[in-house]
């Protein structure tokens, strides 16, 4: 799945860009899902929703903070998300590089220049093979790469997904069962307690009654501690060793 943001001050030209890439996205697996008319927008919204987004086009000459601007706080706590700079000149070609940008695109964005753009972009998401988790609540549709999230945890009616995100520290809420949760993620993460799936890539210690994973608890500390349920034991302790010995990729 390829999900698409579009950054722009002009109304006209985020209005093109969408209609010129909406007549060659995949109608099944390709969506344009968000359209900011500011860069500090986009930051805003991009901080809080991490993995959403896969491809953001981003005017270089924008009122407020310019797509550059932008781009760099954007890459402080995001480095995965691809930006392709759309700008009316060819002198900023160059400073997209400082921040790993992807491509840029001259406008008009004309069908052969975009094309070539989501060629490249659909050949680094199948290079990539990463797994997501998608879940909702009130403040929208959430996608995690599986790499950034921690663990899972329930309380009542509500599930917790605690990531850790260029260092530092996101939690999510939504509401759901952790059965259903551990169900979705089809054994990549490990079920230790009735409240608690964990990732095994983020565990740090596994000790005769609890495990220790990066976190934060509410104190703020960076290492949590988590109980081994006795029922969940055996299994759990073998499957953490597994994939902690053989270094397991999500």
């Amino acid at each position: 799945m390829l999900r698409i943001g579009i950054c722009d001050d002009e109304t006209k030209a985020r209005d093109a860009l969408r209609l010129g890439l909406e007549k060659m996205l995949w109608e099944e697996s390709e969506q344009i899902v968000y359209e900011f008319s500011t860069g500090e927008g986009a930051v805003r919204w991009l901080k809080k929703h991490p993995g959403e987004i896969d491809l953001l086009f981003l005017d270089v000459e924008m009122k407020g903070i310019s797509g550059m601007e932008a781009a760099a706080k954007i890459r402080e706590f995001d480095r995965g998300i691809s930006l392709v700079f759309v700008t009316g000149y060819t002198d900023y070609v160059f400073d997209g590089y400082k921040v790993n940008a992807l491509d840029y695109v001259v406008k008009p964005a004309g069908t052969k220049r975009l094309l070539e753009v989501l060629t490249r972009m659909r050949k680094k998401i199948s290079d990539d093979g990463k797994r997501y988790f998608f879940f909702r609540n009130g403040e929208g549709t959430y996608r995690l790469p599986y790499p950034v999230i921690s663990y899972f945890y329930s309380d009542k009616r509500k599930v917790n997904v605690v990531c850790i995100r260029e260092g530092e520290c996101f939690t999510y809420s939504f509401y759901g069962k952790l059965d259903q949760v551990e169900t979705q993620l089809s054994g990549a993460f490990v079920r230790v307690h009735q409240r608690y799936l964990v990732n095994p890539r983020h565990v740090i210690r596994v000790g005769s009654e609890s495990l220790t994973v990066e976190g934060m608890d509410d104190k703020g500390a960076r290492i949590v501690s988590i109980p081994i349920s006795r029922a969940m034991k055996e299994g759990a302790a073998a499957k953490l060793a597994k994939a902690m010995l053989e270094g397991e990729e999500l």
